[in-house]
Parts: C-alpha cells; structure tokens; sequence
C-alpha cells in the first residue's frame, strides 16, 4: 500500500442509493472508502437509503457515514409508499414526492438538491467532493462552494432505457420506461458540463462520450476490481458437481438472466446441472419467472438474497461455473470477484466485460450476448473437462490479482482527485443541521 506523500484529503463521497446487497454501486461506495482510508485519507461518505455499508478502519485514515436521509420511497417492505404528513420538511420532500407519484425516478435529482444544501452549510470541511454517478442538478457549481468535484459514472444509465425499453410489451409499459427514465435527460445535460469524470473502463468511456456527451478529455479510466484479500480458492470448500453461480442484482433485461435460464434448460439435456442465482426475480409475471415455469426449471434454480460476504464468497467457491450473461455491462463486479476465487468463468462480450474477463480461452470462455444457445455451450464444455476448469480458473485469478484490486484503484482515484483540486479554490468552514455522523 502506497503511503500518504501528500498531506491527507478531506473527501466527500456522495451516493444516492448505498445498499451493496442491491447493486455495484454500494458495492463500490464500500470499498473504495476503505481503500482511501488505507492510504491515510479520511472520507465522510454522505448518503442515504438504503445506506452503505462500510468498514472500519485501523489506521491513521477514516471513514464515517453521513446520513441524508430521503422520504425512503422505495424501501423494500413498502415500495411507493404514500409518507405520513410530519415526514416531510421542505419543499425537496414535496418535489421527490410528486415525481414518485408521476411515475419518475426523483432520487438522483433530490438526493444531489440535499447534497448541494449540507455542502453549503459546511465549505472548507472537505478538499474534494466525489459523487457516485448522481449526475444531479444540485451539483453544478460546487466550486462556487470552494468544493472541487470529482464524479464517477459506471456506465450510462441511458444504455439500461434503451435495453427496458427494447424489452417492453406494451405501449402502456413503454410509456412507464420512458416516465421512469426520465430523469437520464437531466444526467445528459450534467455530465456534459463536467470537467472531471471517471469511469471504469474503456468501453463505458466511449459510451459517456456518445450517449452523455461529455468531452472526452475529461473522462478517466480508473478500472475496479474484487478484494482479493476476501475472494480467494480454498481447499476447505468442495465444489459441488454441476453448479453454475450467477449474481443478478436487479431484474432487468440488462442482467440476461432470462437468456441463461433458456441455456440450463439446453445444457440439462445433456447432463445434470443446477442454477444458483445471488438476487431474486421482482415480479411473480415477469419474464425471468415465467422462463422458470416454461422450461419446467423450479426444482433446479435456487434464489438467495441477503447473504453475508463469506457465505457469497463460499458459494462462488463451491461452483464449478460462474457465468455472467449480461448483455450490457460497464464493468462486472460479479466476473472480477468470480475470477478471485479461480473459479472458471462463462461470461458475454456485452459492454465491457471482455475488459474484465480477459481473451476467450485464457481466462475465460466467451459468449455472445443475448445468444443462450451459445452459452449452453460454454457452459456444458466447463462442466464436461475438469482440466479447463481448472486452467480457466487459475489463470482468471492471476488476470484478477494483476489488474483488478480495490487498493489501486484507490491509488489511481486519488490523482484524479488532486487534479480536480489544482483547478479549486478553497472557502471557510461553517456548519449547519439536517445530518448526522453514524460512527
């Protein structure tokens, strides 16, 4: 680990949406603050819900939550709920509200509306402000705050409109895509007045630049990775004869989990396979349930949420497969973290993920996406040969350990950051209320 040669950064990370059992971005969140921490920073990670979850740290850096709390319409046990009247505060709790009940998305504009407001409230607390793809109105002019800003885009969330989109089978349910995603017009109009992006790969780089119009200049390649310290082989975990694991964390037609459904089903035709799937399927009608139902799959695909991050690490460990069969991806966690723990990896050329997954053949097999017959294929080769298995799964660690690790892309995060703040200027601390620190 590289040491602090500068005095320590202040950062603020930013994250509308935090919870790392729900999607890369709390995933991100998480390690990525541990890592900055690692290397003497101390980072105050400001979101709301569902929060992060985070480490804590030993050593001379820090990391604390910061809570923003929203009106929390979509938790889990309550979805698009209608809040009691003390619940709201102010006219942002009204905005967040009324788009919610349209049929918008409001958290990205809301959650940066917040964010806006508690940084004015607290100028010279941080050296850098580092928003977690929010892409919201309320950021724009930060520096007039004394607060350079740094943001990370995954990918374009535009690319996931035009995919639910294609996937839609109604004019009725075309119209909620395209009122739920209206809020990526505000994303389009951010990103292209950003002087400091980063992405995760090379392909989510072309992206930003066509479908968000962000100068090209601007955007750095900062790619992420698995911590490898946790996903790693162990003897002491058996693999289990015909396993495949999949992580899917959200039912949309991004994912593909429909396409390896329709792929057990062929390669059960030869042999004896089973399905292990990290996350659930959202609606009892939807097209990943029905595919279950159609290809008589119930008593072979399993669906476990809520997992601790040995008992993930154990399943992945006890699979003679990973698959990955997104058609879109602008990175893939699942495949670096798969990879970690040598076991061998069947995964699409969707987006970025052969920048992850490495060549077919070396470190993995690779699929077209959206092709189930072709990743049946792929799939009832690994299972057929012990020795690919086994040389896939090696040499995908090896690919892991050489380019994919949280601690340098905490490295590389840092020079981004201090180049947005030789463009900064500082401004005096003053405080305010409507947050909290959870230590």
């Amino acid at each position: 680990m590289t040491a602090v040669s500068h005095p320590p950064l202040r950062i603020a990370l930013l994250s509308y949406r935090g919870d790392p059992f729900c999607g890369g971005q709390g995933v991100y969140v998480r390690h990525l603050s541990r890592e900055l921490a690692r290397l003497g920073h101390h980072v105050d990670v400001i979101g709301a819900q569902p929060y992060p979850v985070l480490d804590r740290v030993e050593g001379p850096g820090s990391v604390r939550l910061v809570e923003l709390p929203s009106l929390d319409l979509y938790r889990a046990d309550d979805p698009f709920r209608t809040p009691a009247a003390g619940e709201f505060r102010g006219p942002v709790d009204l905005l967040e509200y009324a788009v919610m009940r349209t049929g918008g998305f409001p958290e990205p504009l809301t959650f940066s509306l917040r964010a806006r407001a508690f940084l004015a409230r607290h100028k010279g607390r941080y050296d850098v402000v580092h928003d977690n793809q929010t892409l919201g109105y309320g950021l724009l002019g930060l520096a007039r705050h004394g607060f350079p800003l740094v943001t990370t885009v995954h990918h374009p969330v535009t690319v996931d409109r035009q995919l639910e989109l294609a996937a839609a089978r109604t004019r009725l349910e075309r119209l909620g895509k395209r009122r739920w995603y209206a809020f990526t017009r505000m994303q389009r109009r951010v990103a292209a007045r950003l002087p400091h992006v980063i992405t995760v790969s090379e392909s989510s780089k072309a992206e930003i630049a066509e479908q968000l119009g962000a100068a090209p200049g601007a955007v750095s390649v900062v790619p992420i990775g698995a911590d490898t310290r946790l996903w790693s082989p162990s003897d002491a975990v058996a693999r289990v004869p015909g396993r495949i694991v999949t992580t899917s964390s959200a039912d949309v037609p991004l994912k593909g989990l429909v396409h390896l459904v329709e792929a057990l089903a062929k390669v059960r035709t030869e042999r004896d396979a089973h399905l292990v799937v990290v996350g659930k399927p959202q609606k009892e009608d939807g097209p990943v349930t029905e595919a279950v139902r159609r290809f008589g799959l119930e008593e072979h695909i399993e669906f476990r949420t809520g997992l601790s991050d040995a008992a993930l690490v154990d399943l992945y460990r006890s699979a003679e497969a990973a698959c990955v069969p997104s058609l879109y991806e602008g990175f893939s966690l699942p495949a670096a973290e798969a990879m970690a723990t040598a076991t061998p990896l069947v995964a699409t050329t969707g987006g970025a993920i052969p920048e992850v997954a490495g060549p077919d053949g070396e470190t993995c097999l690779a699929v077209p996406p959206g092709d189930p017959g072709a990743l049946a294929a792929a799939l009832g080769r690994l299972l057929d040969d012990p020795a690919l298995r086994e040389r896939l799964g090696a040499a995908g660690r090896e690919r892991v350990l050489a380019r994919f690790t949280w601690a340098r892309a905490a490295e590389l995060t840092v020079e981004r950051y201090r180049a947005a703040i030789a463009t900064g200027v500082g401004a005096p601390a003053r405080s305010g209320p409507g947050w909290r620190y959870v230590g």
